[in-house]
């Protein structure tokens, strides 16, 4: 850029902003930020308003928090890092861990965030490209691992795309990557994995890995996007590292109390939990029969390879009152939103995929 007033890192100006989801319109369903579409848990609303006067700050290291995650996950409070989403721990880590010179490896297509970690701290991204079927490639990240590598990232199941990745491929990273390189180990969707071969974040930190870091959030199954509250669990060096790092008071105590009140509702999260999950599997099997190549959804989202005509087709969505997620070149992330919202889905991608042709990579 030219146009700068001041000196800006030329990495930094080039580097796109972070661009979520479109917004939707007072008659359009929003499916393009992997939002819950329910409204919050029982108890949560009531716990905000009792948070306290907005005139103090809030607990710094959100202590009750962690302490009622410590116990969930079987770990001490000093392994629990609170902040304001997952996505602000995964910059906090990466700068605790890499600068310049040094790498950070994960897989692409992924969450849209990770190769921006990588520039704001100095560091070079390394990207592996997924599977044909949208997977990780453990393999081809454990090879792109140097001893310039610092972080490496792993998303299960993957955004955008939805399939996880399995235990035992988990197991075999580890052993592959060297102890002294960071793994996350990014679970913002574990919620809503029906895999029984899928890995866990408690088995593999039960396990005693402690260069893996498992990240997990309140913004998707408990449905507090609003809030930005997520949290870490590891090693408790990693997470004082992270803690250095990171903005100072930046959970707020009405998000805090809205987490613990969502702890707090686990039946009627379970009870939502399952509605998404067979709303997801419903309309990927919508889709498929449509004529869609889907890849396995394991979150609260599905993918469709649209390559070329991806904005196209994304512009087609929305005249329908559909908004959804393109990735121009790759494919469009489709978010499971209200129960309404469904058949209009899956018409709208029948029609579409007839005007694909017919050796169109997205197509069954």
């Amino acid at each position: 850029m030219t146009d700068l007033p001041v000196r800006i890192r030329p990495e930094i100006a080039a580097l796109p902003p972070y661009r979520q989801g479109k917004q939707a319109g007072d008659e359009a369903f929003k499916l393009s930020s992997n939002e819950n579409p329910f409204d919050p848990l029982p108890g949560v609303l009531a716990a905000v308003q009792a948070a306290g006067s907005f005139n103090r700050y809030p607990d710094a290291s959100a202590a009750r928090l962690r302490d009622r995650l410590a116990e969930r996950h079987g770990v001490s409070p000093d392994g629990v890092h609170v902040a304001a989403g997952s996505v602000s721990i995964l910059y906090q880590l990466t700068q605790a861990a890499a600068g310049p010179g040094d790498e950070v490896v994960f897989a692409w297509r992924s969450f849209e965030a990770y190769p921006g970690l990588a520039v704001v701290a100095g560091a070079t991204a390394v990207p592996v490209p997924l599977t044909a079927d949208g997977r990780h490639d453990l393999v081809a990240m454990a090879d792109a691992v140097t001893d310039r590598t610092r972080v490496v990232i792993v998303c299960t199941p993957n955004n955008p795309t939805g399939p996880t990745v399995t235990q035992a491929e988990f197991d075999a990273f580890v052993a592959a990557v060297p102890g002294d390189v960071l793994i996350v180990l990014d679970e913002a969707y574990a919620e809503f994995v029906t895999d029984p071969d899928a890995v866990r974040g408690d088995a593999v930190r039960a396990a005693g890995h402690d260069n893996v870091v498992i990240l997990r959030t309140f913004s998707k199954a408990y449905g507090l996007a609003g809030l930005r509250v997520g949290y870490a669990i590891g090693h408790p060096s990693i997470l004082d590292a992270a803690r250095t790092t990171g903005i100072p008071l930046s959970v707020i105590a009405a998000a805090e109390a809205a987490a613990l009140a969502s702890l707090d509702a686990e039946d009627a999260l379970r009870e939502r939990i399952d509605a998404i999950v067979e709303r997801r599997d419903r309309l990927a099997a919508g889709l498929r029969a449509a004529g869609w190549d889907v890849p396995d959804a394991q979150g609260n989202f599905v993918w469709l390879s649209t390559g070329a005509e991806t904005l196209d087709v994304a512009a087609a969505f929305a005249e329908a009152g559909l908004i959804v997620r393109p990735f121009a070149g790759d494919g469009v992330r489709i978010s499971v939103g209200e129960e309404e919202s469904v058949d209009r889905v899956i018409a709208i991608a029948a029609s579409v995929v007839e005007s694909l042709p017919q050796t169109h990579a997205g197509r069954r």
